[in-house]
């Protein structure tokens, strides 16, 4: 009698066993199914946010625009391509940021006149120079590579020529976080180094139609004016060579309203076509 009984539980006990052995077969049954879903559904999202994020890519890319202008490499005018606007000019200003370089900005962004301010490095070596950069920089305007130390590069060795060209470009693009896509050489002077250098660096290289406030009989406001705005080389495209100079910041008001009574649009630089 005895033996049956244990018989009995052992029976039983084998019963339960198997039962909590389906349970649990059928309970990690279940969370794997819920863990392939959960799986399924994490990826489902995460190729929605790739989705996202491939979508926005392509409107930004949809957004930039083409190039309306390109430099003329035979008179450094600027020409529309297509059908952009012919009656415009290009203000650049030159041996920036020196003296006056941050209040011409502002006078120009007053009257949302776009401009190119081509950087000297030896302006840029202290904190205060750098900062007014900065601030030409965030109010939208271009900053072009005009040489560290402004001297005539045909008179530098290629490692010279080298040294000022790069040192620029690196400056500009610690201070602004671009770097230079324009270049002037001091005084429209360059070589052939400094041109396969500048063409290397993806920099468009430009010089000027005309310019006159380093000239002598030019340096006050009314005569500056006047020349700016009346001389025989105000033609479409033309590319203006102003400077950081006393008497230009004060001519720099009465020529952008002369150039506009006449008729004139002003370039964004933005819109010239690069390398």
């Amino acid at each position: 009698m005895i033996h049956k009984k244990w018989i009995a539980i052992a029976a039983v006990s084998f019963l339960l066993t198997a039962c909590g052995d389906d349970t649990n077969t059928s309970t990690s049954e279940e969370k794997e199914t819920k863990n392939v879903e959960g799986n399924t559904e994490t990826e489902k999202q995460e190729e929605n946010v790739e989705k996202e994020e491939v979508e926005e890519v392509e409107e930004v890319e949809e957004q930039v625009e083409e190039p309306q202008y390109k430099v003329n490499p035979a008179n450094w005018s600027v020409q529309p391509i297509l059908d952009a606007d012919e009656k415009v000019v290009l203000v650049t200003i030159d041996d920036a940021p020196d003296k006056h370089s941050l209040e011409m900005a502002e006078t120009l962004k007053s009257q949302n006149i776009p401009a190119i301010f081509f950087v000297n490095g030896h302006f840029l070596e202290s904190d205060e120079k750098k900062q007014q950069l900065k601030k030409i920089h965030e109010m939208g305007f271009m900053i072009g590579n005009h040489a560290y130390s402004h001297q005539d590069l045909k008179g530098l060795a290629e490692q010279q020529q080298q040294e000022e060209i790069l040192k620029v470009s690196e400056m500009v693009e610690e201070i602004t976080g671009e770097k230079p896509k324009f270049f002037r050489a001091p005084f429209g002077s360059n070589t052939d180094f400094s041109k396969q250098l500048v063409a290397d660096e993806k920099m468009v290289l430009m010089n000027w139609t005309y310019g006159y406030d380093w000239e002598k009989q030019y340096q006050d406001a009314q005569t500056l004016t006047d020349i700016m705005v009346n001389t025989e080389y105000l033609n479409n495209g033309a590319n203006l060579l102003m400077h950081d100079r006393d008497w230009t910041v004060e001519a720099l008001p009465g020529i952008i309203q002369g150039l506009e009574d006449k008729g004139y649009g002003f370039v964004d630089p933005k819109e010239i076509e690069e390398m």
